[in-house]
């Protein structure tokens, strides 16, 4: 085979090996702040928090079909503009429940900045729990899907009503 050939093709294969093996890839836009890699191992439950005043701006799981249909997960915190000014207040959100439709936003127009799960057998899935954080009364607008239901918004930069927007 051309050595040229094998250059444009093994970009691909790694590409598609990523998204539909049991094999992650590397974050494109963000660093990997977490020096610890996954922060769990299939079937394990995990509590993952960014340092105080970061939030989550990058997922990366791997899917392992032959570890009870389960995943595992990788986080990257970034400090948060400086103009959000630091957290006001910090909380976990309510549980959903293992095996349920499941949609989840953080209440008060807060930020993801962290998240705990635990994995069911019997389900073949797992709960999840959001560490939100507030800041100040910044409001989230300009709202859009990404992979896997995740909604990433931008902040105002003026105060705004309490109601989730």
């Amino acid at each position: 085979m051309d050595l040229s050939l094998l250059w444009v093709l093994l970009p691909l294969v790694t590409m598609a090996w990523g998204q539909y093996g049991d094999y992650g890839y590397p974050y494109q836009q963000y660093h990997d702040y977490s020096d610890d890699g996954w922060v769990n191992l299939n079937r394990q439950g995990f509590s993952y928090q960014c340092p105080q005043g970061q939030v989550i701006v990058a997922v990366r799981s791997i899917f392992s079909k032959k570890e009870g249909s389960d995943r595992q997960w990788n986080y990257a915190c970034m400090p948060t503009p400086q103009s959000l000014g630091e957290p006001t207040e910090c909380w976990w959100e309510e549980i959903n429940r293992a095996g349920m439709e499941w949609y989840q936003t953080c209440s008060n127009n807060g930020l993801v900045a962290g998240f705990q799960s635990r994995y069911f057998e019997s389900v073949l899935d797992r709960e999840w729990q959001f560490y939100c954080c507030r800041y100040s009364k910044r409001c989230p607008y300009s709202c859009w899907d990404r992979q896997w239901k995740f909604i990433m918004c931008r902040m105002t930069e003026y105060d705004c009503e309490f109601a989730n927007v």
